[in-house]
């Protein structure tokens, strides 16, 4: 994971953290905008794909795997950590869950594409993993957004 990722994502995370205080109804407004910021490892994976179809190149699986196998650990970790918390603090925690579990579901992904591409010598189940990966983020946006959007009806009541 780069540098400037770690540090979105532990920026997030401090974010969601303190904002766990906050009124309801800034905390769906924050809920809102996290699940905007959901969409967006779905848009790189989109304009990734589309340049993978525009040059068709195979990735190398190892290194792939390898580093897919690492960040599966870490992720798989902070999931489990999460998981009790997924349903508690509405959109804000279902966020960070949902979050941390397509980042798992991803690795796994990714290890299982490693090894299916070494296999086959194709960049296809690369790019097809990765329309999931863009679908999953964008599932996991609309469950936040709706999680926020209850948030606020609850605080207009």
């Amino acid at each position: 994971m780069s540098q400037t990722l770690r540090r979105a994502v532990l920026t997030v995370a401090i974010l969601i953290a303190v904002a766990l205080a906050w009124s309801v109804t800034n905390r769906a407004r924050l809920g809102t905008a996290l699940a905007g910021l959901l969409l967006v490892p779905g848009l790189a994976t989109l304009w990734t794909a589309w340049q993978k179809l525009m040059v068709p190149a195979t990735p190398a699986p190892l290194p792939l795997s390898l580093a897919a196998g690492g960040a599966l650990a870490v992720n798989l970790a902070c999931a489990f950590i999460l998981a009790r918390f997924r349903s508690h603090g509405g959109s804000l925690t279902r966020a960070a869950f949902l979050s941390a579990r397509n980042d798992v579901l991803a690795n796994i992904g990714i290890v299982i594409v490693g090894l299916v591409t070494n296999y086959v010598g194709s960049g296809w189940p690369d790019l097809v993993l990765g329309l999931g990966i863009a679908a999953m983020n964008a599932d996991a946006a609309r469950d936040v957004w709706a999680a926020a959007r209850d948030e606020r009806r609850m605080a207009n009541v």
